[in-house]
């Protein structure tokens, strides 16, 4: 692929060739990923997302709406974003770990936790402190290299002892007050997937990984 300004109209400039199509979708993803720069907020966060070595996340109200469904055989059912799981694999394609802490237990994250092959998965767990403070021993990191995304009061001490936090667009007051950044989406509507990109363009890993599927 040809990554400068020698394209040569093809087909009597009836249509673009190969090379042309390829800049245009090269220069709207660098338009959008200023759009996104912006905001005071996202460039204020660049910074500390750089250092983003492993993003947990919260379950419900995070990864889901925050919805929980019951079959009648009293199976617990929950629906998942697929741009979300997306985002994680981007984001582990450049090296950042992900992990899932939830205070709730279901077969149905289990079953997610296996089709994105997440091995960093923590159900039942209320205290989660505890479970950042182990995971961060096992993987050798410090506090700073790790980013939490979560929505409710149980996140709270949590969010308070990473380095980078972030919460859904329908996140609680409180927690919306000591974040270092707010999606623009709500839970379960590609709030996961906003926070895996801004780590991504902090990390100037953003066009290269969208060369990977032109």
């Amino acid at each position: 692929m040809q990554d400068n300004d020698d394209c040569v109209s093809s087909n009597n400039g009836v249509y673009p060739g190969d090379c042309e199509f390829t800049r245009s979708l090269l220069q709207k993803a660098a338009s959008r990923s200023e759009n996104m720069e912006k905001g005071y907020v996202w460039r204020n966060c660049l910074p500390k997302a750089k250092e983003v070595k492993l993003l947990l996340l919260d379950v419900d109200g995070v990864l889901t709406d925050g919805s929980i469904s019951y079959t009648d055989e009293g199976s617990e059912i929950k629906t998942f974003n697929a741009r979300d799981g997306f985002g994680m694999n981007l984001l582990r394609k450049i090296g950042v770990e992900i992990g899932l802490i939830t205070a709730r237990s279901s077969e149905a994250l289990k079953r997610r936790a296996r089709d994105l092959n997440l091995t960093h998965v923590y159900q039942g767990k209320r205290k989660k402190v505890e479970v950042f403070e182990e995971v961060i021993r096992e993987l050798s990191l410090s506090p700073n290299e790790v980013a939490y995304m979560g929505d409710d009061w149980l996140d709270l001490a949590l969010l308070r002892r990473v380095g980078f936090s972030a919460t859904v667009a329908d996140g609680t007051h409180e927690v919306k007050e000591i974040v270092d950044y707010v999606a623009r989406r709500s839970g379960g509507q590609g709030a996961v997937r906003e926070v895996c990109e801004l780590i991504i363009d902090a990390k100037g890993r953003y066009e290269k990984l969208l060369n990977q599927y032109l």
